[in-house]
């Protein structure tokens, strides 16, 4: 606006920008200031989302996790955004939330993604606090969902609330913000495909990572996809006497055991047939980054409790969790484990198995390299299914991406250092979906951090990192503005 009125009545254009910049940074400092003094508020808005049990994996609490889409939609409204829906994704599914903001002609368009559902709490009895009261102790807010990540998109929502307290929002604005993101986001892609022109923007902007720890600013660039089955085996049509049949019939929870002990070497690596065929090496510049991360093997062996690591030789632990595949038993079921003793030869074991994958893997294609892994390797003496359970492909973002550039500049403004750039070990489907889709890049930061339990009883958001991430969103607004 400066520069057409300066042009119009022959003005130096080199005022106009200035004038602008000077008009931006008051606006800014306004924000900030407005953000500051609106922290108990924000915090008790927080708390009231909180408080609504959206746990999109339990039928039981499908009339919640509604209600979290009407809380979610009416704040929207409340913060003057328009057009807000309540989307239906799937008959059965949790529907996704949209709004608009789009008053700025020629500024880009920032996409807010964000998911309102939640893990179940189980077990209940470990938490100390109930996981729907949530309380402030000390620095931490309890509460499931605080971190992950309903504290996270109300830090968008304050962040924005608080520019446009200060004058004309800097950008344009678009909301995602989904209800099944802790289920797989199993209906987003259709939905995706249906609606991909209401959801273009620039850049997304998508709070769902987190940081390495307090005071270190981070930025992830980089997901790693899924690849996640079941392998059935089964032997005897029931349940057999061990003192009868074993030593003459193969136990097929022997047989399970034996196939995923084979399913790495002794070097660490995945042997499925062509599973690193695909497999992009590590660039130089990117082993820089990864030996920067103060994630070090102690920072592991701290985190974790563990004797010693483990895992693919070559590579250092933060590369092998952001950068390497990998393939995890998460779960085994077999025989008798109740208490005491039944000498039970059991009919059929089955494991879940998940494979994290790296670009350039197709999740479908590991799926058929486990298959074809088992027809190689399994016994006459069983029989056995791989049943695929869920896929995500990877997503990695161009660091030379306006949106990646603003946060660089915002992180550093408020925590005064450069942020750390990973890439990351988990996956979050929306991320490649709406790369793929929708042909928009995401910004992944978030002010989640290793401590906070997420997934697990007593999970916390620590309020002083939460408050920097609202400025740092604010900041981020106006750089990208």
């Amino acid at each position: 606006m400066y520069r057409e009125i300066y042009l119009a009545r022959g003005g130096d254009m080199n005022v106009a920008v200035r004038i602008t910049k000077e008009d931006n940074m008051t606006n800014l400092q306004s924000a900030l200031e407005y953000a500051s003094q609106n922290r108990e508020r924000f915090l008790n808005d927080l708390k009231e989302i909180l408080a609504i049990p959206s746990i999109s994996t339990d039928a039981e609490y499908k009339s919640e996790t509604a209600r979290a889409a009407q809380w979610t939609a009416d704040y929207l409204k409340k913060l003057g955004m328009e057009n807000v829906e309540i989307m239906p994704t799937a008959e059965d599914g949790h529907p996704v939330v949209y709004g608009e903001y789009l008053k700025k002609p020629g500024a880009p368009t920032v996409l807010i993604y964000g998911h309102y559902d939640v893990q179940p709490p189980d077990p209940l009895e470990l938490w100390e606090t109930g996981p729907f009261e949530p309380q402030v102790r000390g620095d931490l807010l309890f509460g499931r969902g605080s971190s992950d990540m309903k504290g996270q998109v109300l830090a968008t929502f304050h962040a924005i609330e608080s520019a446009l307290k200060a004058g004309d929002l800097p950008v344009n604005l678009k909301f995602l913000i989904e209800g099944e993101e802790e289920i797989g986001s199993k209906n987003l892609e259709p939905f995706l495909k249906k609606h991909a022109e209401k959801f273009k923007a620039d850049v997304s902007l998508n709070p769902d990572a987190g940081m390495i720890g307090v005071d270190m600013p981070t930025i992830t660039y980089g997901l790693r996809g899924l690849a996640y089955v079941e392998i059935h085996v089964w032997g005897p049509k029931a349940d057999l006497h061990s003192g009868l049949y074993g030593g003459v019939v193969h136990n097929p929870a022997q047989a399970l055991t034996e196939l995923i002990a084979k399913m790495h070497d002794e070097k660490g690596r995945v042997t499925l047939p062509g599973f690193y065929d695909s497999v992009r090496p590590i660039s130089g510049e990117e082993r820089e980054a990864f030996a920067r991360l103060p994630n070090d093997d102690k920072h592991y062996l701290e985190e974790t409790g563990v004797p010693a690591l483990w895992g693919e030789e070559g590579y250092i632990s933060a590369e092998r969790t952001g950068a390497r595949p990998t393939l995890e038993v998460n779960g085994l079921l077999s025989g008798w484990t109740g208490p005491g003793s039944k000498t039970v030869l059991p009919a059929k074991a089955m494991a879940k198995i998940s494979c994290r994958l790296v670009p350039d893997q197709d999740p479908d294609e590991v799926v058929e390299q486990m298959k074809r892994f088992m027809e190689a390797n399994a016994p006459k003496t069983i029989h056995w299914e791989v049943k695929k359970l869920t896929g995500s492909p990877h997503a990695i973002a161009d660091l030379n991406n306006p949106g990646v550039k603003a946060m660089d500049k915002a992180m550093e403004a408020v925590w005064g250092m450069r942020p750390y750039y990973r890439r990351e070990g988990g996956s979050i489907g929306a991320v490649a979906m709406l790369q793929q889709i929708c042909g928009v890049e995401s910004v992944l930061v978030g002010m989640g951090l290793p401590s906070d339990n997420v997934h697990s009883p007593n999970e916390h958001l620590h309020l002083p990192t939460w408050y920097k991430g609202m400025d740092a969103f604010i900041h981020f607004l106006y750089n990208l503005g």
